[in-house]
């Protein structure tokens, strides 16, 4: 074998090694400051796959985020403010295959789905905001276990300012009182709202995946299905918004 053969072998050999090992970094612009998160796209692929295609589809872009719960999590990655209420919700894809490989710890992203059915997340995502893998919040195993498929990596003190910003019913509102949070007929702005305003792939190619912490998910197999913690708005905790949210502006506000 001569050396221009071994080198060009080898020369392959690291590209395909460096491609399986890789995890994509992608980074949220958001009205309230940045984060980066690391993909797990070895262990989570279906999972990974389905939240690129949203991203390269511009789908989560100018989205809003539409639930807090303090200690609990921040959720987005399913509506829009068009200039009244309710939210839009944004066009989502079919519905996918649920991966539970990694704990639900303070952090991590995974996907939100419908209650009772394992198998039901499409665009809705979820940053845990402390450590839900067990104890109420349970989700490590409630609804066959939430996917986390990432880790913040940067800015998540970001994602803690978002999460004191005083709310409306579970929505995040800067700059909204609670007189206008309780008039039913008051519309606000969209400086109100913490707007994605764009989610790029910020690095696709270099290996990072020796840098994540991730903690398997151990219990999902031997624990049993807990009781939803009580600040959550139903759904196994961390259910699709949308009947909620529709039914919440118009009927009754209240301001957190």
């Amino acid at each position: 074998m001569t050396f221009s053969t071994f080198s060009k072998i080898s020369i392959a050999a690291l590209m395909i090694a460096s491609t399986s090992s890789s995890a994509t970094i992608v980074e949220f612009t958001t009205s309230q400051g940045n984060f980066k998160v690391n993909l797990h796209d070895e262990t989570t692929p279906v999972t990974v796959a389905n939240f690129l295609k949203y991203i390269n589809d511009g789908d989560y872009n100018n989205t809003v985020v539409h639930r807090v719960e303090p200690e609990f999590v921040m959720q987005a990655g399913g509506f829009e403010f068009s200039g009244d209420f309710p939210l839009r919700s944004i066009t989502t894809d079919s519905a996918i295959k649920n991966e539970p490989v990694y704990s639900n710890v303070r952090g991590t992203i995974a996907m939100a789905k419908v209650a009772n059915n394992e198998n039901s997340a499409t665009s809705q995502w979820f940053v845990n905001l402390s450590d839900n893998s067990a104890g109420s919040a349970s989700l490590d195993t409630q609804n066959g276990g939430f996917a986390v498929f990432g880790e913040i990596i940067e800015g998540m003190e970001n994602i803690d300012t978002i999460a004191a910003i005083p709310r409306c019913n579970t929505i995040p509102m800067p700059d909204f009182t609670a007189a206008q949070c309780s008039d039913a007929n008051f519309v606000p702005g969209t400086e109100n709202f913490v707007t994605i305003e764009t989610v790029i792939i910020f690095d696709a190619t270099v290996n990072t995946a020796g840098n994540l912490a991730a903690i398997k998910n151990t219990s999902k197999t031997t624990a049993p299905e807990p009781t939803p913690p009580k600040s959550a708005s139903g759904g196994g905790s961390i259910a699709w918004f949308s009947l909620f949210f529709t039914g919440a502006i118009a009927l009754r506000r209240r301001f957190k």
